[in-house]
């Protein structure tokens, strides 16, 4: 399935998780991809898994949180590209903790990289969306955005902005060829989730010491197949910027096992 031969696609996050899982998915496809991440050593790992598609990859080392960075970097990877036709905003951190111990700085970051972050990327990519064929944005929301998810206030806050943002974008350049979504992804197994992730744009969840387990029970998924890994979300992704997604924009897909039925 070549889906994305001709196609020019720039992934956030691309360094671990979910944002590498859909390079890889794209390059396998026969796209032409720039991944973006903090985190260096993550981007080589990329690279490696790559293999004989990593021809047609390309890294950047981007600090989303910071707008020269995003700046800096979206102009270096839509020169690499020669254009852009998919932007993913997959970078972004989970913190955990009890909320009347979360200090405004730890609130304040958690909103600058997941929700600023991704207005950032966007509002760089824009220009060159337009000009882009058949342009698709997928931007990372969360089931925490819909759905309790204790001690992860801050978390919940930017992936509902993320959403709500994403339905605005989807109504405001719908007449110009630009299509919005977002993905929901629950109950997967990532260096977000698990904190095995190499970015510092990917830091595990960190659960207080005395966090109430119990208020987790309702948060398995209802297949039974314990949690997925991240190839699940990047073949969701990956269609939805294909042109079998061409008719799919200003909503979410949820992606969660049914967990949150």
């Amino acid at each position: 399935m070549d889906r994305y031969e001709g196609r020019r696609a720039l992934i956030t996050g691309g360094g671990s998780g979910i944002g590498q899982a859909t390079v890889l998915r794209m390059l396998g496809e026969g796209g032409t991809v720039v991944a973006a991440d903090v985190s260096e050593q993550g981007l080589k790992d990329t690279v490696e898994q790559a293999g004989a598609h990593a021809g047609r990859l390309t890294t950047l080392v981007v600090d989303i949180a910071d707008e020269t960075s995003v700046r800096d970097g979206v102009a270096a990877a839509i020169a690499a590209l020669g254009g852009l036709d998919v932007l993913v905003n997959a970078a972004g951190i989970l913190r955990s903790s009890h909320t009347h111990t979360t200090s405004l700085e730890s609130f304040n970051r958690i909103i600058q990289v997941n929700l600023v972050g991704t207005f950032l990327v966007i509002r760089e990519s824009i220009p060159a969306l337009l000009e882009g064929r058949d342009a698709a944005v997928i931007n990372f929301s969360s089931t925490s955005a819909m759905f309790a998810h204790p001690y992860m206030a801050a978390y919940a806050a930017s992936k509902g902005g993320i959403q709500s943002m994403t339905h605005a974008l989807a109504s405001e350049y719908a007449k110009q060829g630009i299509r919005f979504t977002a993905v929901q992804p629950g109950s997967i197994s990532s260096g977000m989730t698990d904190g095995s992730g190499a970015s510092k744009q990917s830091a595990g969840p960190g659960l207080p010491e005395d966090a109430d387990m119990s208020l987790f029970v309702k948060l398995a998924p209802a297949l039974g197949q314990g949690f997925a890994g991240p190839e699940t979300v990047a073949s969701v992704v990956a269609m939805l910027g294909s042109e079998d997604g061409r008719f799919i924009t200003g909503t979410e897909v949820r992606i969660d096992g049914g967990t949150h039925f």
